[in-house]
């Protein structure tokens, strides 16, 4: 678990701390307890990577965790969904891209990074159709939170759920797209080095690959 911890997770890691801390001293149980989920959240990506020992890169594990944060606790108790317009689109956009790149790896995976048995547009197409399954997912989840408990996080309703579903559409076409540039050509820019190194410490996942290198 140690090699995915960055100094960037331990900043966010004592402001949680910090947070809770002064939820309890002022009673403000909301906070605090948003606080403490965020923080338990953030540590499930590293307990699932050394659960099935994967090794995360340390950038894409820093990104996943810095999303959690900003999602339930920059978004909802610091309100910043409301005080900046572009919070919710920058958010929606980089998970997707995440989303992207984790359908293509997961299908890839699935064929030991066979090439030929899954070509990339096909390997793309997955990673774009996971993206978007797990945006339309995350916004039942919203309306259900919304009708449920009375919550607004659907803010404008169907406007905003749109909007959303686009975003997630550009975003799981970049992530996707990249890893279809990675097996085409091995490029792709930062995203392509992101998957190289998940290929080359993960090596076990990618036989057939291998061995065509």
């Amino acid at each position: 678990m140690r090699q995915s911890i960055t100094l960037t997770t331990l900043i966010i890691w004592g402001f949680l701390a910090i947070a809770l801390v002064w939820g309890l001293w002022t009673q403000e149980w909301l906070s605090a307890f948003v606080a403490l989920l965020t923080f338990l959240t953030t540590l499930l990506p590293l307990y699932f990577a050394k659960w099935y020992d994967v090794h995360v890169p340390r950038s894409f594990m820093a990104a996943v965790i810095m999303f959690i944060f900003a999602t339930l606790f920059l978004g909802e108790v610091l309100d910043f969904y409301n005080r900046y317009w572009w919070w919710d689109v920058v958010l929606h956009g980089g998970s997707a891209i995440g989303f992207g790149l984790i359908g293509f790896l997961l299908v890839f995976m699935m064929f030991q990074g066979d090439r030929y048995a899954a070509p990339p547009r096909a390997v793309g197409f997955f990673g774009f159709c996971f993206a978007m399954t797990i945006g339309a997912l995350w916004e039942i989840f919203e309306y259900a939170m919304d009708q449920a408990f009375g919550m607004n996080m659907q803010k404008s309703g169907l406007h905003d759920t749109m909007w959303d579903l686009i975003v997630d559409a550009i975003g799981g076409l970049i992530g996707a797209g990249a890893g279809v540039l990675y097996l085409r050509r091995h490029e792709g820019g930062y995203f392509s080095r992101m998957l190289h190194e998940f290929q080359q410490r993960n090596r076990r996942f990618f036989i057939r690959f291998r061995d065509e290198d």
